[in-house]
């Protein structure tokens, strides 16, 4: 019997140690899979963490005189250089991740940590990025017109539409006055059987002579100042020297072409000079008016400009004076003792229509001259706001009357707005960010400086390896 009870005893000693061995090695293996699970997620974790922190640092190195100068966010790809791309933006990708990474600036982090995850990028692709000049300005466009609305309302937007409908019903910019007053009074010459005196003589004198000397006062006081385009964004489109991104351009939520346009021209308006006011810091001066016209000097720029604006008010002028009875019967007056005296009647009426033309076109100068020194002339004026009378115009010296209230009409200001909404997108666009450059460029640091190096939006992905034998790939995509 004891030896039985013996025996017994070995067997549930082996069942034992075989039960418990299966339990040890069942909660070890367990105990492993939960502490390489746990350093899986933590790899994963501080890896998408870093991951973030090391976009996010990214997108803080935005180009300080961008921000400054044009409240534009933009990463400078090129960091100051003359190479611009998105391996810079991926070395410092890298850079900053394994920064964070790394337990070296701890306090005593080599001795007091240890770091069982053993992380590092192994490499870092840009896949995809956005640039500020992509879509040929699309997203420039878009981005500015975003950061004026953060600023002004849609209240302007219905007062331009209504001065676009009056400038286009009337053809206040296609019509041109100086032509057919030249066609008259070349009419009237052929017409007449001795040579006329012209009695619009002085006023054609008056033009001849340029706008400019007749509507500052001062034209010894202009800007100077050239614009060199050649290594600027819109001669390098022309020569298809521009970078483009790879990611579909932004659209702007909540807001259709007419509003994104208006706000855009906001944003021109706010951030660059005109003859009214101009940008003393900038490349140019009369910034406005090289995006209307595109000449490479100030002074070329508001000539075109004060043309512009006069054969506008040539125009409307014109339409006035043929619209008051008693101009009218004025201008007749004198064109028909003219005729008499010379006995050919049939030129009385082209004699009319050069006396009507000749004095809109001074009225046109004192409109002009009155815009620029920072008073209103109204769209289609009414006998309240007429200044010359027709004797004073014929001799082109005589002191106009000054404005009845400087409170009416459009300023200057005003009229550039409605340049600027007429303009073509593309051109004025393109015009803008060469400007842009030109101006960014005076700053010190950043001569190289060009906007189609300039990343708004990217994706990256990135290989993490861990020298326990992990590797992971990560994707992320980050905008301003």
């Amino acid at each position: 019997m004891k030896r039985i009870s013996v025996v017994r005893k070995k067997n549930v000693s082996a069942y034992l140690t075989v039960y418990l061995t299966f339990i040890m090695t069942f909660l070890l293996s367990l105990c492993l899979a939960l502490i390489e699970g746990t350093r899986n997620g933590a790899i994963r974790l501080e890896s998408e963490c870093v991951m973030d922190i090391g976009m996010n640092s990214i997108l803080a190195e935005y180009h300080r005189e961008l921000l400054e100068r044009y409240n534009l966010f933009a990463i400078d790809s090129s960091y100051g250089t003359v190479n611009a791309g998105s391996a810079n933006v991926m070395t410092h990708l890298k850079g900053y991740m394994n920064r964070n990474f790394s337990n070296q600036n701890l306090f005593l982090g080599n001795y007091l940590y240890r770091d069982f995850l053993g992380l590092s990028v192994q490499d870092a692709t840009i896949t995809q990025e956005l640039l500020l000049t992509d879509g040929k300005g699309e997203v420039f466009r878009a981005l500015a017109a975003e950061a004026a609305r953060d600023d002004v309302g849609l209240n302007g937007l219905a007062e331009l539409m209504e001065w676009l409908k009056v400038v286009e019903n009337n053809e206040l910019l296609t019509r041109d006055i100086r032509a057919e007053k030249q066609a008259v009074d070349k009419q009237i010459q052929e017409i007449a059987v001795v040579p006329v005196d012209n009695p619009t003589i002085l006023i054609e004198n008056k033009r001849k002579e340029g706008i400019l000397k007749h509507v500052i006062a001062d034209p010894q006081s202009l800007s100077r100042k050239h614009l060199r385009e050649e290594n600027l964004f819109t001669a390098r489109m022309e020569r298809g020297q521009v970078n483009l991104g790879n990611m579909e351009a932004l659209s702007m939520q909540g807001m259709g072409d007419l509003e994104e346009k208006f706000f855009f021209l906001q944003y021109l308006l706010s951030y660059m000079g005109t003859y009214r006011t101009p940008k003393e810091q900038g490349a140019l001066s009369y910034q406005i008016e090289y995006l209307l016209e595109g000449k490479d000097s100030d002074v070329e720029n508001l000539r075109h400009v004060a043309n512009t604006l006069c054969g506008l008010r040539e125009v409307a002028n014109t339409m006035y004076l043929y619209s008051d009875s008693t101009k009218c019967a004025e201008v007749e007056l004198i064109a028909t003792a003219i005729s008499s005296l010379l006995t050919v009647p049939e030129i009385e009426p082209l004699l009319e229509t050069t006396l009507i033309l000749g004095w809109a076109y001074m009225e046109s100068l004192y409109d002009v001259k009155t815009l620029l020194a920072g008073g209103r002339i109204p769209l289609m004026k009414d006998a309240s706001s007429w200044h010359y009378g027709l004797e004073g115009a014929l001799e082109t010296n005589a002191p106009a009357q000054k404005l009845v209230s400087s409170e009416q009409g459009l300023s200057y200001e005003d009229y550039l707005r409605i340049f600027l909404m007429l303009q073509r997108d593309e051109e004025l666009t393109q015009r803008a960010m060469s400007m842009v450059e030109a101006d960014v460029r005076m700053s010190p640091g950043n001569q190289a400086f060009r906007l189609d190096a300039c990343v708004v939006e990217l994706e990256a992905c990135v290989r993490i390896k861990s020298k326990y034998g992990y590797w992971l790939d990560i994707t992320r995509k980050k905008s301003y």
